[in-house]
């Protein structure tokens, strides 16, 4: 599969114009089961030459494994011609379990040390709590962050699945670039309310989650999903949800084959056709799959095609939560 060159821009607050996707590289080291080391640094270097610039990943994915090995990825490229954006604060027990998020002003700057020291670089250029820290007041988590931008260690500051409410109170202390938040075609949440403040405020959203980790990706097969990927344990990936779901896929692969695309590519472009200031973030691990998201940037869908789209899928017909009970109840988004 020939992978396309990205020719199209959105635009992502303070960051500004960004290529039309964006690579999630989460998968290239934790929850999806293994991954080939060599298969994501070229996958990565497909991504780069087609034009893809903002990377996305967090300083909890695989305990430091993913920064250390973007950076082995741009070893030898211009690291002013990508941006590197850093979810931090997600805190993690050795067997992988989550126990909170710790977004205090001194974590804050020592979760970027180590980062900078990983990442082998001397800036993130977007920075951001993975997720609210009940604890500590957005307003002091962003302005230690603030800090780190004035020092010139990061550029610009973003937030992670949070709401309203706490967009203003952040994008008060300091602009914010954009809102990173699971949005898919069975993941609404972000319609209404939060994105309406996101525009209001000239805050851009980067969209992850797009295929709802491979669940309509048109590629996904339960047979092969481990007892270690984290899929296992979420509710849509479940039993009779997990059928339900499935259901709706297939309903999608038929309009998707009328449009003359994958059913991947009618779910990314739909996500995409939402707004100039929505910028997919794709978790492709390989590089047929990277090929296939790409290629879903030059689909331009007609209305029709669009209503066909949501009617092969419709949000209140969606089975189970995206995360499980204890991980929803930290999410900010869904209050």
């Amino acid at each position: 599969m020939t992978t396309s060159t990205l020719t199209t821009t959105k635009t992502l607050g303070t960051l500004g114009a960004t290529p039309a996707i964006g690579l999630g590289l989460m998968g290239m080291s934790a929850l999806y089961g293994p991954a080939d080391r060599d298969e994501s640094i070229a996958t990565v270097h497909a991504a780069l030459d087609a034009g893809v610039t903002l990377l996305d990943t967090g300083d909890f994915y695989g305990m430091g494994h993913n920064e250390l090995l973007l950076a082995d990825a741009l070893r030898g490229r211009d690291r002013d011609t990508v941006d590197i954006s850093v979810k931090f604060g997600a805190l993690r027990g050795p067997d992988g379990a989550w126990l909170g998020a710790d977004a205090r002003p001194a974590a804050v700057k020592t979760w970027l040390a180590y980062s900078l020291v990983r990442l082998g670089t001397d800036h993130v250029d977007i920075y951001r709590p993975a997720r609210l820290d009940p604890g500590v007041p957005i307003e002091e988590t962003v302005g230690a962050i603030a800090e780190l931008v004035e020092a010139g260690y990061v550029r610009h500051i973003g937030l992670s699945e949070v709401g309203a409410e706490t967009i203003r109170r952040a994008h008060a202390v300091h602009p914010i670039s954009d809102l990173q938040i699971e949005y898919s075609l069975i993941s609404r949440g972000l319609e209404g309310e939060i994105l309406d403040t996101c525009r209001e405020l000239g805050i851009g959203v980067t969209a992850y989650g797009v295929l709802s980790r491979g669940l309509i990706s048109g590629h996904y097969d339960p047979s092969r999903t481990s007892s270690t990927d984290f899929r296992a344990h979420t509710p849509r990936f479940q039993g009779d949800n997990l059928d339900r779901n499935l259901r709706l896929v297939e309903a999608l692969r038929g309009v998707a084959s009328d449009a003359g695309i994958t059913v991947a590519q009618a779910a990314i472009a739909w996500v995409a056709s939402r707004g100039d200031d929505i910028v997919p973030v794709v978790g492709a691990r390989t590089r047929e799959r990277l090929a296939e998201t790409l290629g879903a940037a030059e689909v331009v869908l007609t209305e029709e095609q669009l209503a066909a789209i949501e009617a092969a899928m419709p949000v209140d017909e969606v089975a189970g939560t995206r995360y499980a009970e204890e991980q929803m109840a930290m999410l900010d988004s869904e209050r």
